[in-house]
């Protein structure tokens, strides 16, 4: 019988809200391939919902509370981790935020402090995030971060978000430079358009599926078990050369020019 490719592993996973979540989906994988996960909510309202998805693995699964845009708490979550393992080999950044009013009109109307939000909540946490983390990636570590093709071509509507992803992916081969000699990998995954409430939430999200089913080569976005199945390539020793990358699930669309 072939051993689960994360058998042994640890995982840490931020940004779960909800059953539609691609960091669900991703957890989901991550412990179907045999690793050990430890979550995080933000708020009491999403702790119910992490809870009461993590009971689909049996035993208690810990997790704790962890507002990314508080270095206090991130520390505070870190030091209960410790508590629970005394290593870590995966971590999932799947946090994104910016105001609501941000993603409607024109970017030049973005406010300075929806700027600072979107970039502090989307694209520093993961640093912040890193900075935690590595001290217990003892045996290496494969860090895996979120993003949208909005980070480098114009996508109505997506706005300061597609600023903040950019910073992200920035960040990313920043960090891969950094951690590579501990042998700690950073990359990215940049998904298509899936239905998850965080994208109900950008306007025209209907039409942007819609552009891709016509446009990409595989006639389709993608759904959020190959997010998972991607996730889980990119957190084992397949992907052991592989950092500093953005990963297109997207069905082939950042490929076309026209």
């Amino acid at each position: 019988m072939t051993q689960p490719v994360l058998e042994g592993k640890v995982g840490v996973v931020f940004g779960v809200a909800n059953k539609r979540s691609i960091a669900w989906a991703i957890a989901q994988a991550w412990a179907a391939a045999g690793a050990r996960l430890i979550f995080n909510y933000q708020g009491e309202r999403l702790k119910e919902n992490v809870e009461e998805l993590t009971t689909a693995f049996g035993e208690k699964t810990p997790l704790f509370p962890c507002d990314v845009s508080n270095d206090a708490e991130i520390k505070n979550f870190f030091e209960k981790v410790r508590g629970e393992t005394d290593h870590v080999d995966l971590l999932l950044h799947s946090i994104a935020f910016a105001p609501k009013e941000a993603l409607e009109g024109d970017f030049v109307s973005t406010t300075r402090e929806a700027f600072r939000v979107a970039h502090d909540i989307s694209a520093y946490s993961l640093v912040a995030l890193a900075r935690e983390a590595e001290p217990l990636m003892t045996n290496g570590g494969s860090i895996l971060a979120m993003t949208y093709y909005g980070s480098e071509k114009v996508v109505p509507h997506y706005n300061v978000m597609g600023v903040a992803k950019a910073s992200l992916e920035a960040s990313a081969r920043y960090l891969a430079y950094d951690l590579g000699r501990k042998k700690i990998r950073v990359n990215c995954i940049s998904a298509g358009p899936v239905q998850t409430l965080a994208a109900r939430g950008i306007s025209g999200f209907s039409q942007m599926l819609k552009h891709y089913q016509e446009r990409a080569p595989l006639k389709r976005s993608c759904d959020t078990s190959e997010l998972g199945a991607a996730g889980v390539f990119l957190a084992s020793d397949g992907a052991a050369a592989i950092t500093g990358q953005v990963i297109y699930v997207d069905g082939g669309y950042q490929i076309m020019g026209m």
